[in-house]
Order: structure tokens, then C-alpha cells, then sequence
């Protein structure tokens, strides 16, 4: 089992979203990357090379960017957004990967 951790940059993606938006994406964090975080799934998936994150996770519309450290088994989520088109949302606002 994985220990998830939030960056502060994370926290702060969170705060941006509604309160139920908030529990379906905690909700959809601990239900997908406590156990094998780095498996490609339908909704998990490596990212191409970028600053943000190794691998992204799709709970809907909402993003979840995140990192794995294996060897002392957590989970760093690194940023939280939305998708709409190609585009990423952070806090409302387009954002390069």
C-alpha cells in the first residue's frame, strides 16, 4: 500500500474546486493509487517528459498529476486540474506542461 501525499501547490488546486468536487477527487485518489500507482490503466496513465508530473491520473474531468516514489512507496500528488479539449486548467487558468 501507498502513503499519498499532497505538495502545497496541490492543496491549493484543491481549494479551488467545490466541496463535492473536492470528495470525488479525494475520493477517486485513494480509490485508484493506493495500490499499484504506476500500473496504466483506462483512466491512469505515463505522461510524456515534462516539470509537473511522471503520470496522470483521470477522475472525469478533473486531472491529477502525480510522482511515485517506490522504493519508500508514495504517492506525491503534484498538481490538480480540469481537461477540457487538450487543454489544461489549473485554478481556472490554462497552464503549459
Amino acid at each position: 500500500m501507498y502513503e499519498i501525499a499532497y505538495t502545497d501547490e496541490a492543496i491549493e488546486d484543491l481549494k479551488y474546486f467545490k466541496k463535492h468536487e473536492q470528495n470525488e477527487i479525494i475520493d477517486g485518489i485513494e480509490l485508484q493509487l493506493q495500490y499499484e500507482p504506476t500500473v496504466e490503466t483506462r483512466n491512469r496513465k505515463q505522461m510524456r517528459l515534462n516539470e509537473k508530473a511522471d503520470w496522470e491520473l483521470r477522475i472525469g474531468n478533473f486531472r491529477i498529476l502525480y510522482d511515485v516514489d517506490t522504493e519508500v512507496r508514495i504517492v506525491e500528488i503534484q498538481r490538480i486540474g480540469e481537461k477540457r479539449g487538450n487543454t489544461f486548467l489549473f485554478r481556472g487558468r490554462e497552464e503549459e506542461l
